[in-house]
């Protein structure tokens, strides 16, 4: 049987849609889904939805829209097959999609769309204190304060876990104060699948720190590689292990003599190895400028 339309009640909708659509767009991208409960795809677009507009909160909002108890709406918007979503912004529609898409393709979808949404005064007052917060938890680390570092961005790490680089940058500065487990359990915490590029430099940075040795055997390997220089093997090991122990200069140095003396040995180890240290460190950093110009001099000369 039909519904009867109930004309209080569609007024009310309409006056909800227009308070928590229209107007809360001007200061947020919020996100309408139209949707049933006897529709199958939307029971696995909703949770998704919902997942990356609560990451993404309060610069993103969800609106659902029950199709079957808001006729009018679904009328006006010429919904012809759920779930359909719509973006609204500064009051008006901008983008939208039907279907069940990966969770995936909505994080770019929302992500995009995000770009054009101004942010709050709220908002910018709490980047401006995170930003301070970074700053004084990296003088702490350049002045081998590692504890105060590894607290600082603990603490606000743990009020935003939805914010990677805040843990990528907390589990840096455990691996700076020598403590690679924790490091690992924090980053354990954020997606596989995550590109952040403090992610990736955070995990990078833990992967040469599994390679760090006892002191006896970085002496053995010192030694070995002063009595014999051509001994390749034992210099890449010997940069692993320096690099491991955050001594940048050392490592790159043992390997740019491998490159310089035979830039195939090992299918090009010694390279990859730098890379990845230029990874750990940070692309941008001023080490890895100097250093991937001492390569590409050696590589092309």
């Amino acid at each position: 049987m039909a519904s009867i339309p109930n004309p209080a009640a569609e007024k009310a909708s309409i006056e909800a849609f227009r308070r928590d659509v229209i107007e809360a767009s001007k200061t947020a991208l919020v996100l309408v889904d139209f949707w049933a409960e006897w529709c199958g795809p939307c029971k696995t677009l909703g949770p998704a939805l919902e997942r990356l507009v609560a990451a993404r909160a309060p610069k993103v909002a969800l609106v659902k829209i029950d199709v079957d108890k808001n006729q009018a709406l679904a009328a006006q918007f010429r919904i012809q097959s759920i779930p359909t979503v719509y973006a609204f912004l500064d009051g008006r529609p901008v983008d939208g999609f039907q279907g069940a898409l990966p969770e995936t393709q909505l994080a770019q979808f929302i992500d995009k769309l995000l770009a054009g949404v101004p942010a709050s005064d709220d908002e910018a007052a709490l980047e401006e204190q995170i930003g301070q917060l970074i700053a004084a938890a990296a003088e702490a680390t350049a002045a081998g304060a590692h504890e105060d570092a590894i607290a600082m961005l603990g603490a606000v790490s743990s009020e935003m876990p939805d914010r990677h680089d805040l843990v990528a940058r907390y589990a840096l500065a455990l691996l700076a104060g020598g403590k690679p487990q924790p490091a690992a359990a924090a980053l354990e915490t954020v997606p596989a699948d995550s590109k952040d590029e403090l992610v990736v430099r955070a995990r990078a940075a833990l992967a040469l720190a599994a390679e760090a040795p006892e002191d006896d055997e970085l002496a053995h390997l010192v030694a070995q590689v002063t009595n014999h220089p051509d001994d390749h093997a034992a210099r890449f090991e010997l940069a692993g292990a320096l690099a491991a122990r955050g001594e940048r200069d050392a490592a790159a140095e043992h390997l740019l003599a491998i490159i310089k003396a035979d830039r195939g040995w090992n299918e090009g180890a010694a390279r990859t190895k730098l890379l990845n240290i230029f990874e750990a460190a940070g692309l941008a950093d001023p080490w890895s400028i100097k250093t991937r110009a001492a390569l590409r001099a050696i590589w092309f000369a």
